[in-house]
């Protein structure tokens, strides 16, 4: 875990906020708006913490922090943490949808629109074929620290790919990029919302449809990923004696649009996460003055 504190944090001695950010860019938009309205619409300091999204759950439970903005569903946390232990507490819809899938590049969908299904790829597997994927086409995946049932997949589905992660959804976009500007076929895991939509356009592949319960097991998975609200989670302690600060984050709420035009400012414009919080605040003073009420 790596702590920050924010160059906007107020004067020693004011009350403090903790927040968990994770790795990825919409993450970093939620809690880069959030921090700086905490700062100055309601006088708190605010510290930040880089954690994995399981490891963020145990930080979260023991009050190392305060609150996680974006969780993309983790059902054995939410029953040990919220049900069982009682050491956290919903915090309430971000108001954003995500959806995990498997995408190709537009370019290539509209070439082969048959490889727009799962039952097909392996007629492609040789033209998504990578030095790093063994002799079969690549699956490529970010951080194996992200949601994906990618290899489970690849192996129920008998599809001859093989699951290549790149690292991060830095190293993943900057491939992405690449594969792009060469006009290369590709086939990737990624998720909405994002920003690099608007840059590489992508169509999703149709994986076998998502029906409850599917992919519970995380072994014998064979479906497509769920369409998940995406939620806030805060420390139950933090929840009931957090004061402005507790309430506020329970009333932030946005919507995919919103929290893109943060991550492109961040993203392509290379803002920092406060110069592009502070932008997106000072031209939307209509979403969040409810916030901070």
């Amino acid at each position: 875990m790596t702590r920050q504190s924010s160059p906007y944090a107020a004067a020693q001695g004011a009350k403090t906020v903790t927040l968990s950010v994770q790795s990825w860019v919409g993450a970093q938009a939620n809690t880069a708006v959030a921090a700086y309205l905490l700062e100055h619409e309601l006088g708190y300091r605010v510290d930040t913490v880089q954690v994995d999204e399981v490891p963020a759950w145990d930080a979260l439970s023991q009050g190392r922090v305060d609150a996680i903005l974006e969780d993309w569903g983790h059902p054995e946390q939410e029953k040990r943490y919220v049900e069982a232990k009682k050491t956290v507490t919903p915090g309430g819809d971000l108001g954003v949808t995500g959806h995990i899938g498997w995408f190709v590049p537009t370019y290539f969908a509209e070439a082969h629109p048959d490889a727009t299904d799962w039952k097909n790829l392996d007629k492609y597997a040789d033209q998504l074929r990578t030095p790093e994927s063994r002799g079969k086409g690549q699956l490529m995946d970010g951080s194996p620290s992200y949601v994906t049932n990618d290899k489970a997949l690849v192996k129920n589905l008998g599809l001859d790919f093989e699951v290549v992660f790149a690292g991060s959804e830095a190293a993943q976009i900057a491939q992405i990029k690449q594969f792009a500007k060469e006009h290369k076929p590709f086939l990737t895991y990624w998720y909405e919302p994002q920003w690099l939509f608007e840059r590489v356009p992508m169509t999703e592949v149709k994986l076998p449809e998502y029906t409850e319960g599917c992919a519970d097991d995380s072994q014998k998975v064979a479906c497509a990923y769920p369409r998940t609200p995406l939620q806030k989670y805060l420390n139950t302690r933090f929840a009931n004696s957090g004061g402005k600060a507790a309430d506020f984050l329970k009333r932030f709420q946005w919507t995919k649009e919103q929290q893109n035009d943060v991550s492109l400012m961040i993203a392509e414009e290379k803002l920092s996460p406060q110069q592009a919080a502070k932008r997106w605040v000072e031209r939307n003073e209509t979403v969040w003055k409810p916030w901070v009420k």
